[in-house]
């Protein structure tokens, strides 16, 4: 089997590395992929929005599998037009995909088949004076957030009625292009955030683990949202009790609710959930592995993820079943200076041949080139350094002694990923 992951990204280089290693692949190949990837597939040189020229590419060279990375292609279509060309595909269709590409189709989603989320309220750009009124009449803290995608940077979680308007501000104001001609404004929810994923076939789903992301760019949890800075799993919070409940009250509804419009879900779900005293609520959906979770996830996959990339596009999860490695995974983000803003591309990163071969560490790359034998930094988060380990704090203490073998001035990196789930377990 050939297998086409599409995307660029840390998430795509460890499904790359992943379905490298199963049984059942012959060859990987990532468009467009980076430098690193290139030790585990081989490179395309189409970007991953380009349709046209994926289509063109996968049917040319007969791959026998489509594996879409990131949001914004499947939005656009990719795995619709992939189908209609006869080449089997993981992700859903553009009309399913709109769980994430609209806050508000999926909001509305919720409320139609009784999936738990919070109190929302819906405005467009020519009511801007009307959800300005809304939050200072409900307060602070309270969720601003971009109907359509934003790269994981549209979400505000204002600690301020200033705050608050201040996006709106930005959302109506240009910040987030068309994604911002409207926005969902949405009570916070109290407890604790964690994330599960599953695999679907349209009729089932089958859990592909659980992860706990770190979004601000700071220690501390201070400083702007980000894509994400830092990930473990599996998830303390989400224990099996949990875990079926979210399944019960969530996935699965979300599963038939979309089969029922019409529009059947195949490939991953990820439900970004807050877990509080009421049990679990959805915070969003989201349609394709996440980034930097999809990078502590499936190193502790111990099932073969290629044959379970066909068993979801085939409709045949209901006879598969998954099983995971007993350890812990923690992985750091390193990003550029800079970051979420403006970044200054071409820095050199040095000391990442000596990580070859340290114990139960992976080096995930997300934005790097190489230039005449140098490993040189090209984008925002630029790797994912993961640890391993019978426990969490084993895993975290592996993954920041690869960092630390990393020179790279130009770079920065949280150094409490795992914080939360640490003092629990110490507390214990």
């Amino acid at each position: 089997m050939r297998i086409l992951v599409v995307g660029s990204g840390a998430r795509e280089h460890a499904l790359c590395w992943s379905l490298a290693a199963s049984p059942l692949v012959k060859e990987v190949l990532c468009a467009p992929g980076n430098a690193g990837i290139a030790r585990d597939a081989r490179l395309v040189p189409i970007a991953s929005e380009a349709i046209d020229d994926i289509v063109r590419f996968a049917v040319s060279e007969r791959v026998d599998l489509v594996v879409v990375g990131p949001e914004k292609p499947l939005a656009l279509g990719l795995v619709d037009r992939l189908q209609a060309a006869g080449v089997r595909a993981l992700g859903p269709s553009a009309a399913a995909a709109r769980l994430e590409s609209s806050k508000v189709f999926a909001k509305d989603f919720c409320r139609r088949h009784g999936i738990p989320t919070a109190a929302y309220r819906v405005f467009e750009a020519r009511e801007r004076d009307a959800a300005r009124a809304w939050i200072e009449a409900r307060g602070a803290p309270i969720v601003v957030k971009a109907d359509g995608l934003a790269a994981g940077k549209g979400v505000t979680v204002a600690a301020t009625v200033e705050e608050a308007l201040a996006a709106v501000d930005a959302a109506f104001g240009g910040a987030f292009g068309e994604a911002g001609a409207r926005i969902v404004v949405e009570e916070m929810l109290e407890g604790e955030e964690a994330s599960l994923f599953a695999l679907c076939d349209g009729t089932r789903a089958l859990v592909l683990g659980t992860a706990q992301d770190h979004k601000r760019a700071f220690d501390g949890d201070r400083g702007p949202n980000t894509g994400g800075m830092g990930a473990y799993s599996p998830a303390p919070v989400l224990s099996p009790a949990m875990i079926e409940r979210v399944m019960n009250e969530i996935v699965r509804p979300a599963l038939a609710g979309m089969a029922a419009e019409g529009a059947p879900f195949r490939g991953i779900l990820y439900a970004g959930l807050m877990i509080g005293p009421e049990g679990p609520k959805l915070l969003e959906f989201n349609v394709r592995m996440g980034d930097p979770e999809c990078q502590v996830i499936l190193p502790r996959l111990m099932t073969d993820f290629g044959q379970l990339a066909f068993g979801a596009v085939d409709g045949v999860l209901a006879s598969m079943s998954l099983r995971w490695y007993p350890n812990h995974a923690l992985g750091v983000v390193l990003a550029t200076r800079g970051y979420p803003g403006p970044v200054q591309r071409g820095s050199e990163i040095r000391g990442l041949e000596t990580l070859n071969g340290l114990e139960e560490t992976l080096v995930f790359h997300a934005a790097t080139r190489r230039e005449q034998g140098r490993w040189i930094a090209d984008g925002g988060r630029v790797l994912t350094v993961v640890g391993t380990g019978a426990t969490l704090a084993e895993a975290r203490d592996r993954a920041y002694v690869a960092v630390a073998r990393i020179d790279w001035p130009e770079g920065f990196f949280r150094r409490d990923i795992g914080w939360r789930a640490l003092a629990r377990s110490a507390t214990d």
